[in-house]
Formats: structure tokens, C-alpha cells, sequence
């Protein structure tokens, strides 16, 4: 981000291409999120962490040297496969933190996420000049070092080393209706949020004539609030808050926010609404996070993350065929669908768990 969209757009993808490619790359993750937190719960989170490392570094090396749309595509099914680790590193945080500091840490991750949006925009946006394979070739290399660094640092958690495997897969996880709700949650609150990741640049790019570095400096912005309030302010807002209330609230603020975004004449004013979604997101996401972790077993966690994280893969695969389509149409389509399936998911928020009855289900 962002230079893919215009790396596609070069090759000659449509919105309703460049949706596709995001489609694929989602639904890798679909198939491949449970499956990795099956495994990290049989074999250690370690193991499967280093492996997933080293395919993204692949699939980033592939990506960069693309000569066509279907390389991209095979380089995105690749990448998402091995990108459905995040379902790992969250069971990971969840071992070892207590339920207590469970969505502080949540909010960690969120904040780690949050540095690489300023980060790899800002880097991406200033190689792009050079072309738009180098950021790709660069990405590459970072994998590399991760890596390396991972190979050092990640010790398999003491809590999960005698754990034992009872079986319990995605139709086990989906039958507690705590669980299960949680999940939809989840799943609308992606197709929402990716209706803006799918289309953002073809928008800037076609309504406000903006080139990959600036859509770079724009989506450094964003990620700047959001890293600020998931690293900072979510301790103070979790300690004062619980969880359901801060999913309402978040997708309160997405909803409103989306709906403004068509209406902006000018970037100025398009920034307000932006930087809103990005306050929105931060305190929504990791709540969510926290709420579904809460909701599992110890030995479960790992699948129960996994089925999570799935929800969201599933949501992937549809928001943005959903919204490369609906842009094809009219660019401010795919907003107002964001906004209509947040205000809704903000208004049924009341029937999520709370965080007593979500710890309820996982002595």
C-alpha cells in the first residue's frame, strides 16, 4: 500500500480487476487462516510463525517481479496463504498476557500494524519513483530481515508447550452463539472498512488527480492516528470502557464518516472524515479482538482465532468484488455501502457478549 493499485492500474486492471486481485489474495487467507491455527495448536506457534515469514518474503519477491495482471494474482494468492499468520500471532499475545491486559496487548498488535502503515506507505511513496516493482523488491528484503529476527526472538509460549489438541474445529468454534456473533461482527466490519482499502487510490487517483507518493502521505496520516490511539490510548479507554461499548462506538464513528467521504469537494475536507474512520477503526478492531479471545479455551484458542480471523478472510473476498464493481458505476458507491453496513452493525452491537459473559464461556 498504496503502490499496488497503481502498479495493477499500469498493467491495465479496472476497480473491478483490481478488486479481484484483492479478492484472491483474501480468500488465500480464508482457506489458510484455520489451517495455521490448527496447526500452531498441534505443532507450537513458533514453527508455523518462521514458516509464514519466509513465504511472505516469497510471495513479496514475486509480486516485484510480475511482468503481467495473472502474475499479480498468483503472487497475491501466494502472499495471502502465508499473511494468515496473524491468526497465530494473536493466539500467540493471547498466551502469554493475562485476560486482565488482554485488550492492552491487543492493542499492540493493532499499534504494530499501525507503525507499518507509516512506515510503509512513507517508504513505499518515496520508492515509487524508481518504479513501482522497487517497493515490492524492498518489501521483500524486510520479510528477509523479519525473518532473521524472528528466528532470534519468538520462544514458544510455556503455556501452550503441553497443550493437547482436542479436536475442536471451525463448525465446533461457530456452534457457541457468543462465538458465532462475534464472528458475523467480524465479517461486517471487513466488507465495511475494504470498501476504502479496495478503492481509495483509483479514487484519489481519479477524482483528485493524487499520484502513489501522495496517496502515501495521506495513508501515513491515517495510520498515525491509529497507531497513536491502539498504542496509547486504548489502555485508558479499555480501563474505563469494556469492549462491546467501545465496537459500538467505533463503528459508530466509521459509519458516520464513510457517508461524509462522497460529499467532500476538496482534499482539505476529505481529510476530516478520513482521520475519523482511522480513530474509529483503532478503537473498534482491537475490541473486537480482545472480545474473541476472551470467548475461547485455552487448548481452543488457536482454532477459535483462526475461525476469527476467517470471518475476516471471507469478508475479503466479497468487499472487494463488492467495491471494485460498485466504483466501476459511481466512485462514491462503495462508501455509502460502508456506511450503511457499519450504522447497522452499530446499532445490533448491544447483542455482542460482554467481556464478563465472553470470559464466562473460557474459564
Amino acid at each position: 500500500m498504496p503502490i499496488l493499485p497503481f502498479y495493477a492500474e499500469e498493467l491495465g486492471a479496472s476497480a473491478t480487476q483490481l478488486g479481484a486481485i484483492l479478492a484472491a489474495y483474501a480468500a488465500a487467507q480464508l482457506v489458510c487462516a484455520p489451517l495455521w491455527g490448527r496447526l500452531s495448536d498441534r505443532v507450537g506457534r513458533r514453527p508455523v510463525m518462521l514458516l509464514t515469514i519466509a513465504g511472505t518474503g516469497l510471495s513479496l519477491l514475486l509480486l516485484g517481479l510480475a511482468p503481467s495482471l495473472l502474475w499479480v494474482l498468483a503472487a497475491r494468492i501466494l502472499g495471502g496463504g502465508f499473511a494468515a499468520n496473524i491468526s497465530v500471532a494473536t493466539a500467540y499475545v493471547a498466551d502469554i498476557t493475562d485476560e486482565s491486559e488482554r485488550t492492552r496487548w491487543m492493542g499492540m498488535i493493532g499499534a504494530s500494524f499501525g507503525i507499518g502503515f507509516v512506515l510503509g506507505p512513507a517508504i513505499g511513496g518515496a520508492l515509487a519513483p524508481f518504479g513501482e516493482q522497487v517497493p515490492m523488491l524492498v518489501a521483500a528484503g524486510l520479510a528477509a530481515v523479519n525473518l532473521v529476527h524472528a528466528a532470534f526472538s519468538l520462544t514458544e509460549p510455556e503455556r501452550h508447550e503441553d497443550r493437547e489438541d482436542d479436536g475442536a474445529g471451525r463448525g465446533a468454534a461457530l456452534r457457541d452463539p457468543r462465538v458465532r456473533r462475534l464472528c458475523l461482527a467480524n465479517f461486517v466490519f471487513a466488507v465495511a472498512v475494504t470498501q476504502l482499502e479496495t478503492v481509495f487510490a483509483y479514487y484519489m487517483l481519479h477524482r483528485f488527480h493524487y499520484d502513489a507518493t501522495q496517496v502515501a502521505a495521506i495513508l501515513v496520516g491515517m495510520a498515525v492516528v491509529m497507531g497513536g490511539i491502539q498504542g496509547g490510548g486504548m489502555k485508558a479507554l479499555s480501563a474505563r470502557f469494556d469492549e462491546r461499548t467501545l465496537v459500538v462506538s467505533g463503528c459508530a464513528l466509521l459509519a458516520g464518516a464513510f457517508l461524509w467521504i462522497p460529499g467532500a469537494g476538496s482534499v482539505g475536507v476529505l481529510l476530516v472524515p478520513l482521520f475519523i474512520a482511522s480513530a474509529g477503526r483503532a478503537v473498534a478492531q482491537p475490541s473486537l479482538l480482545s472480545l474473541v479471545s476472551l470467548s475461547a479455551t485455552v487448548s481452543q484458542r488457536g482454532t477459535v482465532m483462526g475461525t476469527f480471523q476467517a470471518s475476516a478472510s471471507l469478508a475479503r473476498v466479497l468487499g472487494p468484488l463488492a467495491g471494485g464493481w460498485l466504483y466501476d458505476r459511481e466512485m462514491g458507491l462503495p462508501f455509502l455501502l460502508a456506511a450503511a453496513l457499519l450504522a447497522g452493525l452499530a446499532l445490533a452491537g448491544r447483542a455482542l457478549p460482554s467481556r464478563q459473559t465472553a470470559s464466562a464461556l473460557a474459564p
